[in-house]
């Protein structure tokens, strides 16, 4: 007994650390499951990844299979390495285009920083073949004044700038989403975080260029 409550009084601060969204959400898609004609590429990043992937799936068709995980987990939110084996499971990819980043206030940017080599370490570990490319992300305008930048950016920069840096320490290709749209507020939705048609069509285009260079 005493045994299980040293156990316990040591899980607390750990689990005090866990940062939860009031509404969290995954949404996956794997097409192509049976077919294995083509290269398999897996999009890994939040709402934003959702709303170009269908697109990044449209531009390479006839040259790879393109699946998502859209999530809200952010990194240093051990739940996130659960949802990423459960699909890294599921198939092998060729390529893993990975976005993180706009989820997760409730971590500084050190913590954030610090969750990167494990999530690497896991997609090395269950896709050991898959050539791994980081994307930047994108960033966040004032709600209905799109033509100021909220406070927020900030912390994507930041961010940004440690995962860049892990990044190329790794030897890992950056694909910068945040130069794509940086300049452009009518990319934006009212909301100053999601993006019009127009915007969504950039950053697919970006993408499906940055997996294209790495396909095998």
């Amino acid at each position: 007994m005493r045994t299980l409550i040293l156990l316990a009084s040591l899980l607390l601060p750990l689990q005090a650390q866990i940062v939860r969204e009031n509404i969290e959400w995954l949404d996956v898609w794997m097409p192509d499951t049976n077919v294995h004609a083509l290269p398999r590429v897996l999009l890994i990043g939040d709402s934003i990844t959702r709303g170009y992937g269908k697109q990044v799936e449209a531009l390479l068709k006839d040259k790879a299979y393109v699946a998502r995980l859209a999530t809200s987990k952010s990194l240093g939110d051990p739940a996130l390495l659960d949802q990423v084996s459960l699909v890294l499971k599921e198939q092998a990819f060729d390529v893993i285009h990975f976005n993180n980043g706009m989820h997760g206030d409730g971590y500084s940017e050190e913590a954030y920083a610090a969750a990167l080599p494990e999530l690497l370490a896991t997609l090395r570990r269950l896709a050991p073949k898959a050539r791994i490319v980081w994307a930047t992300t994108t960033d966040v305008r004032v709600k209905e004044h799109l033509d100021q930048v909220a406070p927020k950016t900030g912390r994507m920069i930041k961010r940004n700038e440690l995962a860049a840096a892990f990044a190329k320490q790794e030897g890992l290709p950056v694909d910068d989403l945040f130069e794509v749209i940086k300049d452009h507020p009518d990319y934006h939705v009212p909301d100053g975080v999601h993006f019009n048609a127009k915007g969504y069509e950039a950053l697919a285009a970006q993408v499906a260029a940055a997996v294209a260079k790495v396909l095998p």
